[in-house]
């Protein structure tokens, strides 16, 4: 036996429609374009190279002893969320300021 949903007290449906038309004569701002896929492809390589790189750099001569993957493992380890959570919503806040047009 199938359950009906309860209805929506008057009041609720008249509160969301006031909301509604009130935020439709407000000015919203616009929600920030989403970048293209090629895009955020190249700000994620921008932000992974260079991180890979350093990562490399700083940690290879304390790592030669292990094995490749296990190598791999530590340096992905560091590298991925520093790219994810740091690097690349950097790169993204600083293309939305640069494309931000100017007053």
């Amino acid at each position: 036996m199938p359950i009906a949903a309860p209805e929506a007290p008057a009041t609720a449906t008249a509160l969301t429609t006031a909301s509604a038309s009130a935020s439709a004569s407000a000015p919203a701002a616009a929600p920030p374009a989403v970048p293209s896929v090629h895009v955020r492809a190249l700000l994620t390589w921008l932000a992974v190279y260079p991180a890979i790189t350093l990562a490399q750099v700083l940690l290879g001569p304390p790592l030669a002893g292990l094995a490749v993957p296990l190598r791999v493992l530590v340096i992905t380890a560091l590298v991925v969320p520093t790219v994810v959570y740091l690097l690349v919503p950097g790169l993204l806040r600083a293309r939305a300021v640069l494309l931000r047009p100017r007053r």
